[in-house]
């Protein structure tokens, strides 16, 4: 986040057009949702806006999923100190090597076969967890993988929404 303090939700409510557009694209990089988003403020309460933005990712077409998808590396890659991947993928940090290398070769299937990247929400998880999820999601056909893709992708928005409120940010 660009803010050294938590922005609370009367905080978001109170930023520019361009600042609120800002502060959620850091959580999904989608401008058009980040934008209808934050055209549905002020939100009177973090459920309305979880709730708003649940609902504008549903919204979103392939093309734009695909956008959003972007701003997230593969499980097990490295990524910026202090990012939300990074701090989402924490623990796969600290799997063995063997972990890791099956992770790897596991993104490379499933982009080969998906053509987008393996998305997850990691928070919490051990890589051999990940991993496992990854191994049982090959084996979906495409439209099944774009549902469970879609409903990764609203969790981990919820989280770093909630962390965007809630946290400081200097950290």
């Amino acid at each position: 986040m660009f803010l050294h303090e938590a922005l609370g939700l009367d905080g978001f409510n109170r930023l520019s057009d361009r600042a609120a557009m800002h502060a959620l694209f850091e959580c999904c990089s989608s401008s058009i949702w980040a934008r209808r988003v934050a055209a549905g403020r002020p939100f009177d309460s973090a459920d309305a806006l979880l709730e708003r933005a649940d609902s504008e990712l549903e919204e979103l077409s392939e093309t734009e999923i695909d956008r959003a998808l972007d701003g997230h590396p593969r499980i097990g890659a490295s990524v910026t100190a202090g990012s939300s991947s990074q701090r989402e993928q924490a623990a796969v940090n600290e799997a063995d090597q063997g972990v890791k290398d099956a992770l790897a070769a596991g993104n490379r299937t499933y982009e080969e076969k998906f053509g987008h990247v393996y998305l997850v929400c990691a928070t919490g998880r051990p890589a051999t967890e990940l991993l496992a999820i990854l191994t049982e999601r090959l084996d979906n056909d495409p439209e099944t993988e774009r549902r469970v893709m879609r409903t990764e992708l609203a969790k981990i928005n919820r989280i770093r929404l909630t962390r965007m409120l809630t946290e400081r940010t200097d950290q």
